[in-house]
């Protein structure tokens, strides 16, 4: 099978309005769109432009509503406008936002993200992802004296000079200290260690693998294990990049559950419901270093979005999200297992159940992939061909039952397109 899905099926829905939108926007805009959210890099009959979001549903600009699997691409935890978390943040707004100084919900933040979090010994906050994984190679740097550190091949640690997957205006020397090694081999990890010649100063790890357009890993233990192992004889920080699992697997870090806990984390999407927040947490022998490097931003202290992350990490708490997701995200898998098995249809689901990730057996174009979504979506359920997908609290067993109407019309399509 091969070919753009569009030719395999008439599109129902209208996208008018989105169509006038995205014409209005090359005209002022660079390409139209930037980044993640472009969804000139999707199949025909993604929308771009959304007009309102209630808890698990989207609706776009012309009028099509959608359940929800992206989740804002990590950022919708516990539901679009939760009324607990935009309660929290609208009060502190009423009484301050940004000023000359942060305000008290920094320090209650820092206290409840300590007392989340096993390995934190002290928290800072900034804005996206990519601000905290910054920070933690900066903070690594500055304890250890030294440049290199290891990261995996193919992983996603944001979008700076020193990470992006797109090198366009970076330099070769904004990566010339990195140094890279295959996931979950710790093999591949010491050797990567042994290349840095006494210059390690961290090992930049993922929750798990979760590189797009690939099947998912989950962390092995023993790898998991050996990065640990290999920091603590090299005198190295072991980072934990939680930016796009945090919360979901486990409320006090990814890796709790394997019983190895890094000496710096990177934390955001989730942390508050959708709010611009991110945080690096991070033990007391990386305390002194901390404090040694200088990062700001204007907006970094911003209190409504630390109002909504203190809101949003109680409710987690308090609701037993983790396991709830978990149980949505299992159901959804199992229901499009059944759904394959009986078309005679490959599709690997891999990745943790909260975080899944669907890919057909001989599809190398992701023709096969492009047609289930955009099948899915005219039937009013969004999913991504090729990226991880996010479950969240508020998702219901209603919402999967949508969800598996959609993706049987779905694997019915791909299976009708089968020479």
């Amino acid at each position: 099978m091969a070919g753009h899905p569009a030719q395999f099926r008439n599109d129902p829905r209208p996208l008018a309005r989105d169509a006038a939108l995205r014409a209005r926007a090359a005209r002022v805009i660079p390409g139209g769109m930037w980044g993640h959210m472009n969804a000139a890099r999707l199949p025909q009959g993604y929308p771009q432009f959304f007009a309102s979001a209630a808890g698990t549903r989207l609706r776009d600009v012309d009028g099509n509503e959608y359940v929800d699997f992206m989740c804002a691409f990590g950022p919708m935890i516990l539901g679009y406008g939760d009324p607990e978390v935009e309660a929290a943040a609208a009060a502190q707004r009423g009484r301050m936002d940004i000023a000359n100084g942060p305000g008290e919900a920094l320090v209650e933040l820092a206290e409840l993200m300590v007392e989340t979090v096993p390995a934190a010994d002290w928290a800072m906050f900034a804005k996206n992802g990519t601000d905290a994984t910054t920070a933690c190679l900066m903070i690594a740097r500055a304890e250890t004296g030294r440049r290199k550190i290891l990261v995996a091949r193919g992983a996603y640690h944001g979008s700076a000079p020193w990470c992006t997957p797109w090198p366009a205006g970076t330099t070769a020397e904004d990566r010339a200290h990195l140094l890279p090694f295959e996931f979950n081999d710790p093999a591949s990890l010491t050797e990567a260690a042994a290349a840095a010649e006494g210059d390690l100063a961290g090992i930049l790890v993922s929750a798990f693998r979760h590189d797009a357009r690939t099947d998912q890993e989950l962390t092995r233990p023993d790898f998991a294990a050996a990065a640990r192992a290999l920091a603590d004889r090299h005198g190295a920080a072991l980072i934990l990049d939680d930016v796009r699992a945090g919360f979901r697997l486990h409320l006090g870090g990814s890796w709790e559950p394997l019983g190895v806990r890094p000496d710096l984390a990177a934390w955001s999407k989730a942390l508050g419901n959708g709010h611009a927040i991110a945080a690096v947490t991070g033990n007391d022998a990386m305390r002194a270093a901390a404090q040694r490097i200088f990062v700001t931003g204007s907006f970094w202290c911003g209190a409504a979005a630390m109002a909504a992350a203190t809101a949003t990490l109680r409710k987690l708490h308090r609701i037993g999200a983790v396991a709830h997701m978990e149980a949505m995200g299992q159901m959804l898998r199992e229901g499009i297992a059944a759904q394959a098995a009986a078309l005679g249809l490959g599709l690997r689901q891999t990745g943790p159940a909260q975080l899944p990730m669907m890919l057909f057996d001989d599809d190398p174009d992701l023709a096969k992939g492009s047609l289930f979504c955009v099948t899915a979506l005219d039937h009013g359920v969004y999913m991504h061909p090729w990226h991880d997908m996010f479950l969240s609290a508020a998702h219901t067993e209603e919402d999967i039952r949508i969800a598996l109407a959609a993706t049987r019309k779905g694997l019915e399509a791909v299976a009708r397109a089968q020479p």
